[in-house]
Order: structure tokens, then C-alpha cells, then sequence
């Protein structure tokens, strides 16, 4: 069962939620639009007749011109739409079809045209204009026309967004804005507390005394994509238990794959080890709402998509480079989450599988290195980001990790850089890094 959290999100990223909830919208707003008209006879001359329809026969036009409008330019927004995925899909990767799905404002324009549509429909069959009765909803009427003017601005717009949003720099900078807000929530960051000293922290000793141990094991194939994490930490302090996580969001399981670890003193119910394996959410496809390497790997895909032989387009991977350096640089001063997660009470609760700086370092730029070879303009580049980058570093580890990967960009320069000089000007860029 998905979380409703988790739901909701999925919910909101859909490219039908928006436009069926607008739509939604419309209908409540023509019955309760042509009920107000029913109550509220407004005069129509002076300046209210430029405003207000005085004929049945001039309403059913307007909105049968205004309707007819709206369902043609639908389909011509949907068509574009279409286009514009199918080119992403191309150029940037099938992966990346996702965010042009999630742009909000596809999303409203698509509903606001069908919905118009739909609006204008409603609105004319309550027009009555017989013998015994005559009804001009001219309040509804006129908020018809203003609709259309309103689409008509929203289509420019869309237009606008759509030229825009297939340039390789937008998609770049839309990706990097994303894994800009996710380096601040990191799994499994808001999991319970950390322990206060991680390095006299004995794990054996912990796990030993708990004479229980259960494994609970997936029920499907499919990616790992969402841990409630407050749910988890509840059910396992309720039961004076320990978990220890084989995985993360964004691995995947094959069915009957060990997914955690239960330590405990006594025999836990089938219902409790459901109830914790319920907080695991698996589906057929990866999710950015806990996996930074999701959209670290979108990155990485329009740099290789970039460097490819049939591309050949240095520029934009030298961009991807840029914008990874970025958050690079930023986690490089960060403290990652430590995988031991304590309850209220400082006892150990959890053992996560969490990411860390050489992790995320190796997904960045592992298979740029490797898509490089013949790209000299790109191998200084990964080899000035690195250099960046040490800079930046506060830890040990991510300085020796950082030297890891430049030994590997020089290597990868030395055999496929041909021309001296160019093979001198990352000779200099290595020496800064190795001299730090």
C-alpha cells in the first residue's frame, strides 16, 4: 500500500491530475454560475451592455464559437506536447521525458483549454428561450468570454515555455535546480537522530544483543522508490527492535531479495514484520523523491547522449560537467548522514544503507570519463572540475577520492589526447590537484 505522502507526489507529478482537477473545477463553476444567474436579473443597458448578452440567439454563438475554439486548440497543445517528448526523448534521453511531463504549466494549459471547452458546453445548455420560459445565464456567459481571453494569453505562454524548454542549457539548469533541493534532504537524514560518536561505535556488539534475528524479504521485482522512515522508526522503538537496510531508494530487487535485517529479543508477530515491510514502496520505475542518483544519472545521460560519436556535441556535456561541479561542491562541505539512527532514548534503531561522498562523486563523473575518450575540450574540463572541487573538500576521504578520480581522468587523457600541447594543459591541471 503507498503511503500517502508518496501518493500525493505521484499525484502531483502525474500529467492527468492538474487538468482532471481543473476540469473538475469548471463544472462546479458553470452550475454554480448559472444558479446565481437564475437568482439575479441584472439590468443590460448602459455600460453593462457592452458585458452582457441580451439574446439567447448572441449567447449560443459566443459559446458555441468559444467551445469550438477551445477543443481545437486542446488538440493542437497536445500535439505539441507530443512533439516536444518525442525530441527530448531523442536528444536527451527517454528518461528525461518525465520532467517535460512534470512542467506545471503544460499541465494547466491542457486542462484550462478542455475544461473552457467542456465549461461552454454546460453553460449552453442552459440557455432557454421558448414561450413559457426564457433564460440568458449572461453571468456565465461572460466569464466564457474572459476564459477565452485568458487561453488565448496562456497559448502564448506555452509556446514561449516550450521554445525554451527544449534548449539543452534550460533541461541542464532545470535537473541541476532539482539536485539542488535534494542534496538538503538526503535519505536517511531525517530518519530518527544520529549516534553522538560515531567512531567508538561498536556495530557487533550492538547487533549481539538481540538474540532474534528475522529477514524480511521483498514480495516483487521492482525498484526500491520510497522508505517511510518516521512510520519505520516508530514501529521498530514500539517493539524495542533494530533494523539493519540492505538497500536504498533507487535499488532494485529482484522478488525474495533480502530488504532488511530485524534484531530483536523476542519473536516478532507476522503482523509487525508486515507492517514494517509495508514501509517499503517498490514499483517498475526509479523516482527522484529519495534518490539523488536518479537525477545525478539524468545528468550523466545528456553528457554521454552529448559525447556520443553521432552527436559529437562537447558543449553540452562540458555544461553537464559544470552544473555537477556545482553540487559537487556543495556536498563536499557537507555532513553526510550517518547510517546509525538513534530513537529519542539514544538507542540504535536503525542501520541504513546510505550514500556517500565518493558514491555520489563515482555516478557523476564515472561514465563521463568514460564516454570522453577523444573529447580533449572535456577531459581538461572533468580534470578543472576535479581541481574545483578538492578545493572545496574538508574530509580526508573526499580529498583521496577526489585524487582517485583525477589519476583516472589523466589516464583517460594520456591515451586518447594525441596533440602535445594539449596533453601539457592537462599535465597542469593534474600537478594543481597533486600538489594539494
Amino acid at each position: 500500500m503507498k503511503k500517502p505522502i508518496f501518493l500525493w507526489k505521484l499525484l502531483l507529478a502525474s500529467f492527468w491530475f492538474v487538468p482532471v482537477l481543473i476540469i473538475g473545477l469548471s463544472i462546479v463553476l458553470s452550475v454554480g454560475l448559472v444558479t446565481i444567474d437564475s437568482y439575479i436579473n441584472l439590468p443590460r443597458d448602459g455600460w453593462l451592455r457592452f458585458f452582457l448578452v441580451s439574446s439567447s440567439d448572441s449567447g449560443r454563438s459566443i459559446l458555441t464559437t468559444i467551445s469550438g475554439a477551445m477543443i481545437g486548440v486542446a488538440g493542437t497543445v497536445f500535439s505539441v506536447t507530443l512533439v516536444v517528448l518525442t525530441l527530448a526523448s531523442s536528444q536527451f534521453g527517454p528518461r528525461l521525458i518525465k520532467n517535460f511531463m512534470y512542467v506545471r504549466l503544460n499541465q494547466v494549459v491542457l486542462g484550462s483549454y478542455v475544461s473552457t471547452y467542456l465549461y461552454c458546453l454546460l453553460v449552453l445548455n442552459a440557455i432557454k428561450d421558448n414561450d413559457n420560459y426564457n433564460f440568458i445565464p449572461s453571468i456565465a456567459i461572460l466569464v466564457a468570454i474572459l476564459a477565452a481571453v485568458v487561453n488565448i494569453i496562456l497559448l502564448i505562454i506555452f509556446i514561449h515555455q516550450i521554445a525554451v524548454s527544449i534548449q539543452a542549457d534550460k533541461v541542464i539548469s532545470n535537473i541541476s535546480d532539482l539536485i539542488a533541493k535534494q542534496v538538503s534532504t538526503l535519505f536517511p537524514g531525517k530518519m530518527g537522530d544520529e549516534l553522538k560518536d560515531e567512531t567508538i561505535f561498536d556495530e557487533d556488539a550492538a547487533l549481539s544483543a538481540y538474540s532474534m534475528k528475522t529477514s524480511i524479504k521483498s514480495s516483487k521485482a521492482g525498484y526500491l522508490q520510497y522508505i517511510d522512515s518516521k512510520v519505520l522508526m516508530e514501529i521498530v522503538t514500539k517493539n524495542g527492535a533494530l533494523v539493519k537496510l540492505n538497500h536504498r531508494p533507487g535499488s532494485f530487487l529482484v522478488e525474495g531479495e533480502e530488504i532488511v535485517l530485524v534484531y530483536s529479543k523476542k519473536e516478532l508477530e507476522d503482523v509487525i514484520l508486515k507492517n514494517i515491510l509495508d514501509q517499503f514502496i517498490l514499483d517498475k520505475t526509479k523516482t527522484s523523491q529519495q534518490d539523488l542518483e536518479y537525477s545525478i544519472h539524468q545528468m550523466v545521460e545528456i553528457a554521454a547522449r552529448a559525447l556520443s560519436p553521432g552527436v559529437n556535441d562537447p558543449y553540452t556535456a562540458i555544461a553537464c560537467i559544470d552544473n555537477l561541479t556545482a553540487t559537487l561542491c556543495y556536498l563536499a562541505q557537507a555532513k553526510f548522514p550517518s547510517k546509525y539512527r538513534v530513537d529519542k532514548d539514544a538507542q540504535l534503531r536503525v542501520i541504513a544503507d546510505v550514500l556517500d561522498f565518493e558514491g555520489v562523486l563515482n555516478t557523476a563523473f564515472n561514465q563521463i570519463r568514460q564516454f570522453s575518450g577523444g573529447s580533449t575540450a572535456v577531459i581538461i574540463r572533468l580534470m578543472e572540475a576535479l581541481n574545483t572541487i578538492l578545493k572545496m573538500v574538508r574530509m580526508e576521504s573526499h580529498k583521496k577520492a577526489v585524487i582517485k578520480h583525477a589519476e583516472m581522468v589523466f589516464r583517460q587523457g594520456k591515451e586518447s589526447i594525441k596533440e602535445e600541447n594539449d596533453l601539457q594543459d592537462l599535465i597542469e591541471r593534474k600537478d594543481k590537484i597533486f600538489q594539494k
